[in-house]
């Protein structure tokens, strides 16, 4: 399995450097390490900074989510500096792996790129591409009694929790995106943020024998974008492709790299009860299907299907370098039944 890079960007530095004392050792429980960072992260703020952060729980923001460049209501990040970056980095820590919070770091330095890369004046670039523009935003009071939420968001990323009674009762809607999703830095110097979800997909179609293409690559069209954006519920239609039980024992290894890939940005808690829901599920009920081209910078998409979780994966916009990637519960996202 291919590593994922680390990207760095002059203006995460300064995150990264909020972070140096954080106490990395085990934490508790995902559900109270959440209240705990948030609880923590409260008493930095000033009254007017809280007051941006919080909200209640029924409040209809809590089901906004979306990973496009919009304005959004929260707490930016961009206006934290000392024990409050401090704590909110540690806030979004605690919804991750370490994996996962070197991924999600990942995704907002690429703004820094965008920046470079994209035209107009500067003061146009800055007030739409910014590393720490991302918003914190906490539903209701943390803790163990009672109903709470907190998202952390902004371009290619949506991280959503609830938490009820001191359980972790939803991760869901989960997403990353990439853009650019390959960067060429010079020789030894290729950067990819989700190349390692796009090359183990890839090479589970490489090994299709003609009766498996059949089945699995459904189109050489490729859809401009994932299903059910910013949507509070994913599309639940009936899974497509080829199914597990029909793969190879090569297939099936690689199938297994490709949900590792996604499930290891989680807690290990939470990625162990995504797996054991996998497993009581069947993985051979599980479905992988693709469109679009077989090769790189070409348009390309795929979903990986089970009983209780749904991947979508698309990289046709810009020229196929431009990455979006969720994980979602066919049970229902936020905590709601599915629709």
């Amino acid at each position: 399995m291919k590593t994922r890079q680390m990207v760095v960007s002059l203006s995460v530095v300064l995150m990264l450097g909020a972070l140096l004392t954080a106490n990395f050792q085990k934490q508790p429980a995902p559900a109270a390490a959440m209240a705990e960072a948030a609880n923590a992260f409260s008493t930095t703020l000033t009254d007017a900074q809280r007051d941006l952060a919080s909200f209640s729980f029924d409040d209809a923001e809590r089901l906004n989510w979306h990973y496009i460049p919009r304005e959004r209501k929260g707490l930016p990040i961009r206006d934290l500096e000392g024990d409050a970056l401090k704590t909110g980095l540690a806030l979004l820590r605690s919804g991750l792996s370490e994996v996962g919070y070197d991924q999600a770091l990942n995704v907002m330095s690429l703004e820094e790129l965008l920046y470079l890369l994209e035209g107009g004046t500067r003061k146009e670039r800055r007030s739409k591409r910014d590393p720490k523009k991302y918003y914190i935003s906490i539903f209701g009071k943390p803790g163990n009694k009672g109903s709470w939420a907190w998202r952390i968001e902004g371009h290619h990323l949506s991280l959503n929790y609830t938490i009820v009674d001191g359980e972790l009762v939803s991760t869901t809607p989960e997403f990353f995106g990439a853009n650019p999703g390959f960067v060429d830095a010079g020789p030894g110097r290729e950067i990819r943020v989700l190349g390692a979800e796009e090359d183990i997909a890839r090479q589970i179609l490489k090994q299709c024998t003609p009766d498996q293409v059949k089945k699995c690559w459904l189109s050489k069209d490729a859809p401009d974008d994932i299903r059910s954006r910013g949507t509070t519920q994913p599309d639940t239609s009936a899974a497509v492709g080829l199914a597990v039980k029909d793969m190879s024992a090569d297939q099936k290894k690689l199938m297994s790299d490709l949900l590792t890939e996604y499930l290891q940005n989680m807690p290990a808690d939470v990625a162990s009860e995504r797996r054991k829901q996998i497993n009581e599920g069947g993985k051979n009920n599980i479905h992988f299907a693709w469109w679009g081209e077989s090769e790189r910078n070409a348009r390309h998409a795929y979903r990986v299907q089970g009983p209780t979780f749904l991947i979508e994966y698309n990289n046709t916009q810009n020229s196929a370098n431009h990455v979006h990637a969720i994980w979602r519960n066919i049970d229902g996202d936020f905590n709601l039944p599915a629709k």
